[in-house]
């Protein structure tokens, strides 16, 4: 997706995340066939979404080579809920590894933070491509509004998955550089540019305070 495909498309060098995920998922993969891992109840119970995670993956760059841009809209926001509901289960795992935190933890948790902010540059990308572009002003406050359900969404996952930092990470960095990309790039707009950056703030001050809340709650108990 070029930088200046919609008003939601970040700069070039946001998908340089991408590597990250990537070596993510493939130490995941060595870690989890470990011997002493096979057994793991957290192997278990994530493996089936971790799996059906990377065959969406590879649907996804299949269809958008293919150009079958609605279909790709279908299957990332599948790839989304899949992430959501895999991140939901691993909050109910106690006292992970360090080892845990970093490969699986911090790796989905960056998949899905980037995945929730390319799911909505998709739909906009997905949108433009069927000839529906109202003009600047409109296109401009239809952008901001999809950029408030993303801090929307940075607030659940704050809540719902114990403030992961990884994800409110990712979805920080997407956001910055969909907002690089709207002061440096075509179509420059200033509004919209203003408003994922603040949006990335929202949300990584969401996981924050999240984690706050929950040393608080530890700290009493």
């Amino acid at each position: 997706m070029a930088a200046d495909a919609t008003r939601l498309a970040p700069a070039g060098p946001a998908f340089s995340i991408w590597s990250v995920i990537y070596l993510g998922l493939a130490a995941y993969t060595i870690w989890q066939w470990l011997p002493s891992q096979t057994a793991r109840a957290v192997h278990r119970r994530i493996g089936y979404f971790a799996a059906a995670s990377m065959v969406l993956n590879a649907s996804w760059l299949l269809v958008t080579q293919q150009g079958w841009i609605w279909v790709s809209v279908g299957v990332i926001v599948a790839l989304a809920l899949v992430l959501g509901v895999m991140l939901r289960v691993l909050a109910s795992h106690r006292e992970p590894s360090l080892t845990d935190r970093i490969v699986i933890d911090g790796t989905f948790g960056l998949y899905l933070g980037w995945v929730a902010v390319a799911t909505c540059a998709n739909v906009t990308a997905a949108m433009v491509s069927s000839g529906i572009e109202p003009g600047a002003f409109v296109s401009d406050l239809a952008a901001v509004a999809v950029l408030l359900v993303v801090a929307v969404l940075g607030e659940v996952f704050a809540r719902q998955l114990g403030g992961r930092y990884a994800v409110a990470a990712a979805m920080a960095w997407g956001l910055a550089w969909i907002a690089i990309a709207r002061a440096t790039d075509e179509p420059q707009t200033t509004l919209v540019s203003l408003a994922a950056a603040a949006v990335a703030v929202i949300v990584v001050a969401s996981a924050v305070r999240q984690r706050s809340r929950a040393k608080r709650v530890s700290a009493d108990v």
